[in-house]
């Protein structure tokens, strides 16, 4: 009996819990006797490099695998199989559609499916390849939860879970020295992380994409903080968050085949305000960046990756194609890659959540 082969990839940023997703995929196939996995190192990339580079998966390869951050097949955000960055003879570069040659050479590799483990941008691609035949399952990963069509992605949780223990940290600290301390979050457009953390952390003061906030009542409400002298505050501002008639802090890096501004410095500008309107306590500044995504992920991302790989697996035993898995309380579904990528879940300024922080005193400066 031929083996019928499933390739599984990761692409994006990294995020605690890709592994688990791998372990689950290769368990699950384990389980038939007619499918096995191979994966493709830094995404489809594996595939468009010559000599290709995929890896054999089995049993053995992912045992203990849940608990490790990153993931074994490494990952990349350049690029892709649409535009792949070729250099000019003249030393500048470009990019070129390799799609058809992919799906070609993936013939020739004999793979049946492929499963792509990865966010908006990745879930985009993964719609482009079904729509010229490929057989592709999606998997939604990101911890910036931004994805609409699923309650949670993994990852974010344990985003979560390391900026509210950062938190922790630095109220002892403000507390000890009177201080402002500004905490700079990821999320690009989106202030899950951001909204999430501030509650649990305690924060007195929460700026996020959704809500352009308002200098002067950022300044009222440090001010509230401090009884004469004496008091602290906390502020959580994701990377996106901008003021009332300004723009986001990010830079075009110029690196080849990444299409992304890259965020990131609204904490230290947030600071150069305060002291612009008049904030004359002490101000210091906290941006996390990449310690958001690595480590071990917690529990929840574990089972909620697992839950993904094993079902990603059965709609490719299936035959279910061009569908993403999704979770939706308190099953793991799926839907079409048009549905997934259709809009973005970005924070209802009056949602539930938001109103909770309000009634807890969180500043917005809405």
């Amino acid at each position: 009996m031929a083996l019928k082969r499933v390739m599984v990839l990761t692409g994006g940023g990294d995020c605690p819990g890709l592994n688990a997703v791998i372990r689950g995929i290769v368990k699950r196939a384990s389980q038939e006797k007619d499918w096995e996995v191979i994966g493709c190192i830094e995404s489809f990339n594996g595939v468009l490099r010559e000599p290709t580079e995929v890896v054999e998966l089995t049993e053995k390869t992912v045992e203990g695998l849940q608990i490790q951050g990153g993931t074994i097949l490494g990952t990349t955000n350049k690029g892709g199989p649409f535009e792949w960055p070729v250099k000019n003879p003249d030393g500048s570069w470009t990019t070129v559609d390799r799609s058809d040659e992919m799906i070609r050479k993936l013939g020739y590799m004999d793979v049946d499916a492929v499963i792509n483990i990865g966010g908006d941008g990745s879930q985009r691609i993964s719609l482009g390849l079904a729509k010229k035949g490929l057989n592709i399952v999606g998997v939604p990963k990101t911890i910036d939860n931004d994805l609409s069509s699923t309650d949670y992605t993994f990852g974010f949780q344990t985003a979560v879970q390391i900026c509210t223990e950062a938190i922790d940290k630095l109220v002892t600290t403000a507390a000890s020295h009177n201080r402002v301390f500004i905490m700079e979050v990821m999320g690009r457009d989106a202030g899950w992380i951001a909204l999430h953390s501030a509650i649990a952390g305690g924060a007195d003061i929460c700026l996020i994409p959704e809500m352009p906030y308002d200098i002067e009542k950022i300044k009222e409400k440090i001010e509230q903080r401090y009884n004469k002298r004496r008091g602290y505050c906390i502020i959580v501002v994701a990377e996106g968050a901008k003021p009332k008639g300004g723009s986001i802090v990010g830079t075009q890096t110029g690196e080849v085949g990444y299409q992304h501004v890259k965020l990131g410095g609204i904490g230290n500008q947030l600071a150069a305000e305060l002291k612009a309107a008049g904030v004359d306590h002490d101000i210091r500044c906290t941006i996390l960046g990449h310690l958001q995504r690595g480590g071990t992920p917690i529990a929840f991302d574990r089972i909620l990756a697992s839950e993904f790989g094993v079902r990603a697996m059965e709609l490719v035993i299936e035959g279910q194609f061009g569908q993403m898995v999704a979770y939706r309380h308190p099953e793991v579904v799926s839907v079409s890659l048009e549905e997934a990528v259709r809009a973005q879940n970005l924070v209802d300024p009056n949602s539930r959540l938001v109103h909770t922080a309000k009634g807890l005193g969180i500043e917005f400066g809405d």
